[in-house]
This record gives C-alpha cells, structure tokens and sequence, in this order.
C-alpha cells in the first residue's frame, strides 16, 4: 500500500505520522505495524461510514476501504482493531499510559518537543474523527430506541410477560442514550479539536435528559418517515390507508372511528397480502408446532391460523425460525423480537377494534389512537428492518417459497 499523501482528510494523521519514524523509534513509543494499519483503517471507514454524499451502498464502500490494503495489512489492522473492542481493558490501559506524563516526557527526549506536539495533535485529530463517528452511532440508534418505545408501549403487562421473563421491557433505553451521548460529549469530545472535522452544528449539539421529550419527539418523525418507506416497497396502497387515517383522525368528525378503521384493515392487509391463510398455517405447522395460541378451529371445524400465527410469518418472511441456542435463548419457540413485534400487531388491532365499536369521540380515545398509531408505525419500522438482517434476498426467498 502507498503510503497517504499529505492533505488526504480521509486518512490517519497518527498513521501518517509514525510511518515516517524509524522502526527503532517506533518500538521505543510501543507502537507496531499493527496499530499503524489498524489506525489507517479505523479512520477511513470512519469517514466513508460518515459520507453523506455518496450513493453507493455502505458495505461497497467499505470493501474500497479494504481494496487499499494488501491482504495482509488488512489481516492484521482487523486484528488490532477487533482486539481492542473485544479488550476494552487494554485498549483504556494503553490510551492512559499514552496520555500520562511518564509516556509524555519520554516522548519528549526521544522525538523533540515539536516531534512530541504532532504526534499528539496527530492523535487527537484521529480521535476526534473516531468521536465523531461514535457520536452519529449513538444518536442514529435513538431512532430505533424510540421505534422499540412506542411498539412495546401498546402491549399490557401480561402481554410483555408472555414474551419473556427477562425485564427488557423495563429498560429506559432512549434515556440511557441521551445520557451517554452527554457524558460522551462533556468527558471526551470536548477535549478533541472537532473543528477539524466534518462536524456540523448539530452533530456537537448537546443533548440533555431534561430534554428528552422534545428530542424524543423530533426524531419520531424520523419513525414514520421510515416505517412508511419500509412499508411503501411492500405495498403503496397500504401507505395510502395509514395516510387516510391520519388525515381522518385530524379532519373528520367521526375521524376517531374512521381512522381506527383504516388502522385495522391496514393491519389485516398487510398480513392478508403477505401470505394466504394456508402459507401462515403450512409455515406454523413446519416451524412452530408446539409453540400455543397460532392456531384454532372455526364453526365448520376447519384448522387456522391465529392472527399472532400470520404475524409471525409476516415478520419472519415465511422463513425458517430456527436459530442456535445462547445464553439467553434457548433456540425454542419464535425469537424475542419477531415475536414481539406479532404481538404488537395483535394488540393494536385488538385495541383498535374496541374503539371502532365504541367511539364516542373523547380526548383520550384520541389519545389512545395516536398512541396506537406510533406503535404500529415503530413495529413497522423495527420489524421489517430486523427481517431484512441476516436473512435470503427476496429473490432466493421467493424460490424457496415455490
């Protein structure tokens, strides 16, 4: 690999400036060739993660991160830097001792005192990049803990009992991500030369717990937003009932019922338009034999699915649920999330169904229904992205399907 030409703002300035000192010098400050590659890497895929501006999909444009490293260079700056996230221990070890003044004043005799000043600056100019990537992760998370808020917050006590026994639900997940991004800013960004960055105003904006509410609120939009792009390439017709529904809840006199209406036949649609009601029993039968509550017996005596049953196909995307075992799963029944975000759907369109038939038009069945309505669109956003994770391409599905 050439080495970075001076100016190039995607590469690593500590790299950059160890690879000029000779191998002796670079043995006395503890540094090898393994912590220069993996520093060249980290920062790179820092900043091709964080390029707004390019159309190509984020795994092409990691693989070009790779392509600018031999096979063995590659090797071994993955290895650094698995080491470290794995060893948090060592890796908060080395940046102490790097920082303290023993490493200080060692490095002062050995480089110089303007030798000294670039490399630290080198350094901090790196971990400026790096915070910055680390702050656009945690806050590109909150979308999701926000998703994940809404969804739960329509299903009751029992209901959340029934899915696991562990008090995930519990959990104040967007609370704890404000309040780290906070402590992230205060303790480690503030002491970086962010302007060095592509940082906008946002980005070093501070966020506070007091202010949850609002940004809570803020990025809800972000929700809908997605959950309906998500749920536009699976069918645009259902995009336009869950907008009918918002537009009756706001200017329609019967809009409580109206919209609540929509809600349920956008629910029962999207399960109906998925699979028939044959694939979700066949599915059942083929994944889910022992697991209660997927199936019952109509009038005519004829076997069928539950409404959770065509949920949790819907959500698997008619695939196998079998997973290895962990800790924390035991491989049996359907898995935490998927199973979750069935019985979401189940709830809602239960609680749905009591407002359709018993609208009276009050403040808090309004209440109740926007409620609803964010829950379903975080189940949505949540439970089509986590399908897509790990699974066939649609393509290879749809033969297995065959």
């Amino acid at each position: 690999m050439q080495n970075p030409a001076a100016g190039d703002v995607s590469r690593s300035r500590i790299a950059e400036f160890l690879r000029h000192l000779g191998p002796e010098v670079r043995a006395k400050l503890q540094v090898d060739d393994g912590l220069i590659t993996g520093a060249d890497m980290l920062v790179s895929l820092c900043y091709t993660l964080m390029d707004a501006d390019s159309s190509q999909p984020w795994q092409d444009r990691c693989a070009a991160v790779f392509d600018e490293f031999t096979s063995g260079e590659a090797e071994a700056g993955l290895k650094y830097i698995l080491t470290k996230l794995q060893d948090t221990d060592e890796a908060i070890s080395w940046i102490t001792a790097f920082k303290g003044l023993n490493y200080q004043a060692f490095a002062v005799r050995l480089l110089g005192a303007a030798g000294t000043r670039r490399f630290r600056n080198a350094w901090k100019e790196d971990a400026a990049v790096v915070g910055l990537a680390i702050r656009r992760g945690l806050r590109g998370l909150m979308p999701f803990a926000v998703a994940w808020g809404d969804a739960i917050g329509v299903m009751t006590e029992n209901q959340r009992k029934a899915v696991t026994k562990t008090d995930i639900f519990g959990l104040e997940i967007m609370k704890g991500l404000v309040q780290l991004d906070e402590a992230f800013g205060k303790k480690f960004l503030s002491t970086l030369p962010m302007q060095l960055t592509i940082a906008t105003a946002d980005d070093l904006a501070a966020w506070r717990p007091d202010d949850l509410p609002e940004i809570t609120a803020s990025i809800r939009h972000r929700v809908v937003e997605s959950s309906v792009k998500r749920l536009e390439r699976e069918n645009s017709r259902l995009v336009r009932k869950l907008r009918g529904a918002k537009d009756a809840l706001k200017h329609s006199e019967d809009g409580i019922s109206q919209a609540a209406n929509s809600l349920v036949e956008v629910i029962d649609r999207i399960l109906r338009e998925a699979f028939s009601k044959d694939e979700a029993l066949a599915w059942v039968e083929a994944n889910l034999p022992n697991e209660p509550d997927l199936t019952h017996t109509n009038k005519d005596g004829k076997t069928l699915p539950t409404k959770r049953a065509e949920a949790l196909c819907f959500f698997y995307r008619g695939r196998p649920t079998a997973r290895e075992a962990t800790e924390y799963d035991d491989g049996q029944g359907p898995a935490l999330f998927e199973d979750v975000f069935a019985r979401v759907f189940v709830a809602t369109r239960d609680r749905l169904e009591k407002i359709k038939h018993a609208d009276r038009g009050t403040p808090e069945e309004r209440d109740q229904l926007v409620s609803l309505m964010t829950g379903l669109e975080g189940a949505l956003m949540l439970g089509l992205f986590v399908s897509q994770i790990g699974h066939l391409p649609d393509s290879q599905l749809e033969g297995a399907r065959a």
